[in-house]
C-alpha cells in the first residue's frame, strides 16, 4: 500500500498539471490534423471547420460534439469569430501561430457557448461539475472504526493482566493489521484534505463564474453591437474559469480513484480478521476511536517542575500547540515502545514535550514523564522497532 500510496499520489500542483498534460496529449491528434491540412477544395474547407468546432468542444469540454444542437451553437459562435470565409488566411499561418490562434479560438467560443447557456439557465453551468467526496468521508469513516477495534482488542491482549490470556488470538498478525488500518487512514485524511481544498476551490471558482456571466450580460446589455476588443477579454476570462472548474473535478476524482485502488490492499487483514470475528473477541468491551480517547478527560496536569531534563508546553497557556508538527505521526512514543507496538494516539491536551526542537505527544501523563527521563532511549527504540513494521 505504502508503494502504492507514494507512485500514485503527488503534489496538488501536479496532479493539475498532469491533467492538463492528459488534456494535451487528448487533443493533439485533432490539433494537428487541423494544422497540417492542405486544403484545395470547398468540401475539405467545409470539413476542417467542422474539425474546428469539433476540436473546441472536446477541448473546452463545454458540450458534446455528439449533441447536433451543442454542435450548431459552437459553430455559430465560431462564425462570428472566424468567419469561414477567413480560414484560408488561418491556414496561412505557420504552424507555431495556427495552433495558438487555435487556442484563442478555443477560449473565446467556449466563453460565448458558456455565456448563452448562462443566459438560458445559469444553474446548469454549477451542475455540470458536482462537488463530492462523500464516498472518501464513508471510507475514512469505515477504516476508523476497524482501527478502533484493532487498538482495543491490542489494549486489552497487552494488558500484563489481561482476561484474554490463553486465547488463541495472533497479536502478532493484529499488530501488524492495526499498523496496516493506521497506513490506511493516514493516506485516506490525505487523500480528504485535499478533496476538500478541492470542493473550497471549486466553490470559488463558481462564485467568479457568476460573477464573469452577470459582467458579461451587463456588457451586452440592450446593445445591438459590442466592440470585440470589448467582449472577447470577457469571454475568455469566462472559459478560463470553465477550465479551471473543470480541472478540479477532474482531481476529485483522481483522489476517488486513489481511494478506490487501495482498498484491494486491506483485503488481506479484512480475511484474517472478519468482522464477526473480531466482534466476537470485543463482546463486552467499550471500542473507544481516537476521537474518544482524545476527549476523555486527563489524569492529571503536569506540574513544569517535573520536566528536569526537558521543555513541556502546556496545553492551556501555548495556544498554537494544535499547529505543532508532531514526532511519530501524534502517537505516543512512550506506548509504543512499553506496550510492545500498541499504537495510541497521543493528546496534545496533556501539553507537548519539545526536545532538540522536536515536539512529542502522549496518551497520559504517566507516558509523558517516563519518556521525559530518558527521552534519547525512547527515540532511539521507537527507530529500532520501526524497522521492523516499514508501515
Amino acid at each position: 500500500m505504502q508503494e502504492y500510496f507514494g507512485l500514485s499520489y503527488t503534489s496538488r500542483c501536479q496532479f493539475l498539471e498532469e491533467i492538463r498534460q492528459a488534456t494535451e496529449s487528448r487533443m493533439s491528434p485533432l490539433k494537428t490534423e487541423i494544422t497540417d491540412s492542405r486544403l484545395k477544395t470547398r468540401d475539405a474547407f467545409d470539413a476542417l471547420y467542422c474539425k474546428i468546432v469539433s476540436y473546441i468542444l472536446q477541448r473546452s469540454s463545454v458540450s458534446s460534439p455528439a449533441d447536433a444542437d451543442s454542435v450548431n451553437q459552437a459553430k455559430a459562435a465560431l462564425q462570428s469569430v472566424l468567419p469561414p470565409a477567413e480560414l484560408a488566411a488561418f491556414m496561412a499561418l505557420l504552424k507555431k501561430d495556427k495552433e495558438q490562434q487555435l487556442d484563442e479560438l478555443t477560449r473565446i467560443v467556449a466563453g460565448i457557448c458558456l455565456f448563452n447557456k448562462a443566459s438560458v439557465n445559469e444553474k446548469c453551468l454549477h451542475e455540470t461539475f458536482p462537488v463530492s467526496f462523500e464516498g472518501i468521508e464513508n471510507e475514512l469513516s469505515a477504516s476508523r472504526r476497524l482501527v478502533g477495534k484493532y487498538t482495543t482488542l491490542l489494549e486489552e491482549l497487552l494488558e500484563p493482566d489481561s482476561r484474554r490470556v490463553g486465547r488463541d488470538v495472533p497479536v502478532d498478525l493484529l499488530k501488524q493489521a492495526l499498523y496496516n488500518a493506521r497506513q490506511h487512514e493516514a493516506f485516506l485524511k490525505i487523500l480528504l484534505s485535499n478533496a476538500h481544498l478541492c470542493a473550497s476551490c471549486m466553490g470559488d471558482l463558481q462564485t467568479k463564474l457568476s460573477a464573469q456571466t452577470n459582467l458579461l450580460k451587463e456588457s451586452v446589455k440592450a446593445k445591438r453591437a459590442v466592440h470585440s476588443a470589448k467582449v472577447f477579454p470577457l469571454f475568455k476570462a469566462l472559459a478560463d474559469l470553465w477550465c479551471g472548474l473543470r480541472e478540479e473535478a477532474e482531481l476529485l476524482k483522481v483522489l476517488h480513484t486513489i481511494m478506490l485502488n487501495l482498498q484491494p490492499f486491506t483485503v488481506a487483514q479484512a480475511e484474517l480478521f472478519p468482522a464477526e470475528y473480531l466482534d466476537g473477541l470485543l463482546e463486552g468491551s467499550e471500542v473507544k476511536t481516537d476521537q474518544d480517547r482524545l476527549s476523555q478527560p486527563s489524569d492529571g496536569q503536569i506540574n513544569l517542575a517535573e520536566m528536569t531534563t526537558c521543555e513541556w508546553l502546556p496545553s492551556e497557556t501555548d495556544a498554537s500547540i494544535s499547529d505543532l508538527s508532531l514526532q511519530f505521526n501524534g502517537f505516543c512514543g512512550y506506548t509504543f515502545v512499553c506496550r510492545d507496538g500498541l499504537l495510541l494516539p497521543g493528546n496534545p491536551k496533556l501539553g507537548v514535550l519539545k526536545h532538540e526542537w522536536k515536539f512529542y505527544a502522549f496518551s497520559s501523563r504517566e507516558a509523558a514523564l517516563e519518556f521525559a527521563s530518558r527521552p534519547d532511549v525512547f527515540i532511539a527504540e521507537v527507530e529500532e522497532r520501526a524497522k521492523g513494521s516499514p508501515e
